[in-house]
């Protein structure tokens, strides 16, 4: 019996494998709702626990750090310690903290059950991702596959923002309820459908310590910076910064001598590798930091209540609906990559038609952002996904998947960093309505910008693409 930890679908029936994909969108979808519900609840969350502005937004960066943070590292515990028994325990994890978060009666009680409800995640997720790149073969099943999981996801984000504003109204403690009750059915369903394995080739005596310590300390040091750069001095940000790649230096000198890397370098000399996760750092940037702006747009300036604002933006989940439907299609016709370049620059013309917002916008005005939005998303999430897990050994394939969920969770900060330094700067000490509307068309400038650059690296890889056809053709027509 081989040892590497696989399920091949052909080998069991379809209904099987395509329940065991249910239990990971489950999963997957379980994640999205739970960040988003938590965006709309903060103003309530901080009216009851009493916390100012400052440690009502570590709410929120708790959960990027442990998320941001453990992700590598969980992605490759996946692989060494065995995908289903990681994602099972971290599923628990998840729902526990979850749910005692909704027993806070102070915010450092939050905090922490946000933080450790993150690294749950860093760890469940890549997990589950893995378990679908490695139970459907590469090609159209596999991308089918990868295709509704990101569709799931997304559909978890763009409704959390609408059951959000609901639980809200009768009380913030069911946002963290509820999941535990999708949780508890997920972890019911998922020890019975994912399939057990032979335990992975190796074991606790090859992992690699010294590399877990240092990337993680990394990442925690990297997203922290870019999470605290609007409200922290600047000598701080370089300071964090400087630690962080520090630490990620010291990462890269351990695992050129390490003989059971926790990471093979290898693995970055593929351009196709860095181009996806290039991608999913800006399309996570510019998708997070528009929508950031847009929810302070419609609440502060148009004092819009969050169950209004939650509709406003549901028309960003008709990704839900494209992603496995009309996506598979376009990547089957045109290639990953062409659709990649295709969804970014359909972002960047979606975020500049919201540029002219003004203080009276109807919302016929900008119902063609949110419609792009979610289109363009559909057209990239799940085949940047593909992109970053596609011809990775099957023994790699949860690094690869953590790698890529570490991208979007950086990006992520990021955006929602930048969008916000560039918000206050742009405002300056002016607190009238115009002048908060003049940053936020500013800051609207950052996700622009993303979504531009993305498309850019993204043609770099078509052309070279391209370029390589065009010489094995060259060659094939020379040597017959």
């Amino acid at each position: 019996m081989n040892n590497k930890e696989s399920f091949t679908p052909q080998a069991k029936s379809g209904k099987v494998s395509w329940g065991l994909l249910l239990v990971l969108c489950g999963a997957i979808f379980l994640e999205g709702i739970d960040v988003s519900m938590i965006n709309v609840t903060l103003p309530s969350i901080r009216t009851e626990l009493g916390m100012s502005t400052g440690a009502l937004s570590w709410v929120v960066s708790a959960y990027v750090l442990g998320y941001g943070g453990f992700m590598l590292l969980g992605g490759r515990a996946a692989d060494l310690l065995g995908r289903r028994r990681m994602f099972l325990a971290w599923l628990f994890v998840f729902l526990v903290f979850s749910g005692l978060g909704g027993f806070a009666t102070e915010g450092w009680m939050l905090i922490i059950a946000r933080f450790v409800t993150g690294v749950a995640a860093a760890f469940m997720t890549p997990a589950g991702l893995s378990i679908i790149t490695t139970s459907f073969p590469e090609g159209p099943q596999r991308n089918k596959a990868l295709l509704v999981y990101a569709g799931t996801a997304a559909a978890g984000f763009s409704l959390g923002l609408v059951v959000g504003g609901l639980l809200t109204s009768v009380d913030w403690r069911w946002v963290f309820f509820a999941p535990v009750i999708l949780a508890a059915v997920i972890l019911v369903s998922a020890y019975a459908l994912i399939p057990r394995t032979a335990r992975p080739e190796r074991s606790m005596h090859g992992f690699d310590f010294g590399g877990a310590i240092s990337v993680t300390g990394a990442m925690l040091l990297l997203v922290s910076a870019v999470v605290n750069a609007p409200d922290a001095a600047w000598e701080v940000t370089v300071g964090t910064l400087a630690l962080g790649l520090a630490f990620l230096a010291a990462f890269v000198a351990i695992e050129r001598r390490s003989a059971a890397p926790l990471m093979r370098l290898g693995l970055l000399r593929s351009g196709a590798l860095v181009r996806a996760n290039l991608g999913a750092v800006l399309l996570a940037g510019s998708f997070f930091g528009f929508q950031f702006i847009a929810v302070l747009y419609l609440q502060e300036l148009r004092g819009w209540s969050a169950f209004e604002t939650g509709l406003a933006l549901l028309a960003v989940g008709v990704d839900a609906i494209l992603a496995p439907t009309l996506t598979p299609r376009l990547v089957s016709r045109f290639g990953n990559v062409r659709v990649i370049l295709g969804g970014l620059a359909l972002a960047a013309v979606a975020y500049a038609l919201f540029l002219p917002v003004s203080l009276d916008w109807s919302y016929a005005a900008m119902f063609p952002t949110m419609i792009l939005t979610g289109i363009a998303f559909a057209l990239t999430y799940g085949p940047l996904t593909i992109a970053a897990t596609d011809g990775i050994a099957e023994e790699e394939q949860g690094l690869a998947s953590g790698l890529v969920s570490t991208s979007i969770q950086f990006g992520a900060a990021l955006g929602l960093s930048a969008v916000t330094a560039v918000s206050i700067i742009a405002t300056g000490s002016d607190e009238s309505p115009q002048a908060a509307l003049e940053g936020y068309r500013t800051a609207l400038l950052v996700p622009v910008a993303a979504a531009v650059l993305g498309a850019a690296i993204t043609a770099i890889g078509l052309r070279k693409r391209d370029g390589s056809r065009a010489a094995n053709k060259a060659t094939g027509v020379h040597s017959g």
